[in-house]
């Protein structure tokens, strides 16, 4: 994963990535914010669903499912500290 910034559902199983900006609004910036995603939170993609949706994240030490309506809001960028 290189340094630009994507949309969250853009990574692939195994990136690892920071969170640079919310485009979302209302309630679905608020249950983001409640789950902990914020600027500078990292966040892992752990698996997709068949489907593509939902997608599974490591998210402050949970797993989270977003769906591609959530994670498209999440913009993200690639993790400096990250080998994997």
């Amino acid at each position: 994963m290189n340094e630009k910034s994507v949309a969250l559902k853009s990574i692939s199983i195994g990136d690892k990535v920071k969170v640079k900006r919310l485009l979302a609004s209302g309630g679905i910036r608020r249950r983001l914010q409640d789950i902990g995603v914020i600027e500078g939170t990292e966040i892992e993609c752990l698996h997709k669903s068949p489907s593509g949706d939902p997608i599974a994240y490591m998210i402050r030490g949970a797993v989270m499912a977003l769906r591609s309506e959530e994670s498209s809001q999440i913009i993200v960028e690639g993790c400096e500290d990250y080998v994997g």
